[in-house]
């Protein structure tokens, strides 16, 4: 006689769902391990009850199991690209490009045209930079050049007035011009004296 087929549709009687879950889960857990032992192969299952109760069982390390499916859905991800970064990097210089197709070389321009617009404005930034230092610089230079000129006159102020009052003291100190002149001119009084009798005995 046939087995009747159980129905599969969901168990509304709590105490039943929970002795069938836990029947289910060890005869699956099982069926796991006896995969991992006869085909020699990595097996992860993770389970979370219906109360949100954690159930696992793997055949090696759970952390490296879920590593290596995070690292293939990453290769994975994007069949379209090269096969390695040295491929990218010939395919960017316009090298090894028989093999790719339409679409490839469409994605391979369109990363180049961002590449491009991306190094344009780091260069416009950088000139820009360049243009600000500039002007900082020459602004300094205008503002010291002021300086420069203003200590410059105050130099040539000082000059000035100690070449004044080193004229007055020479003034105040010796005799003026003319009373030289008049002292050089008046002679010795005997001498006049000498010439006066001359002319009287000449006469």
């Amino acid at each position: 006689m046939a087995r009747e087929k159980i129905q599969i549709k969901k168990i509304h009687n709590s105490t039943a769902r929970q002795v069938t879950f836990s029947k289910r889960r060890r005869g699956l857990f099982k069926k796991a391990e006896e995969l991992a032992v006869l085909c020699d192969v990595d097996v992860g299952l993770i389970i979370f009850s219906s109360t949100g109760k954690l159930f696992h069982f793997s055949s090696s390390s759970m952390k490296q199991i879920i590593d290596k499916q995070i690292t293939h859905s990453k290769n994975t991800s994007k069949p379209d690209q090269p096969s390695s970064s040295a491929d990218l990097q010939r395919n960017m210089r316009g090298e090894d490009l028989q093999g790719l197709t339409i679409e490839e070389l469409q994605k391979l321009e369109k990363t180049l045209e961002i590449g491009l617009r991306r190094i344009l404005h780091r260069k416009a930034e950088q000139i820009m930079e360049q243009i600000d230092d500039l002007q900082k610089k020459g602004l300094q230079l205008m503002e010291e050049n002021t300086l420069l000129r203003q200590q410059a006159i105050e130099m040539s102020k000082m000059g000035k007035e100690v070449a004044a009052e080193s004229v007055n003291v020479v003034h105040g100190d010796g005799q003026s011009s003319d009373s030289v002149t008049n002292l050089s001119n008046s002679g010795n009084p005997r001498e006049n004296d000498d010439s006066s009798d001359t002319s009287l005995t000449l006469g």
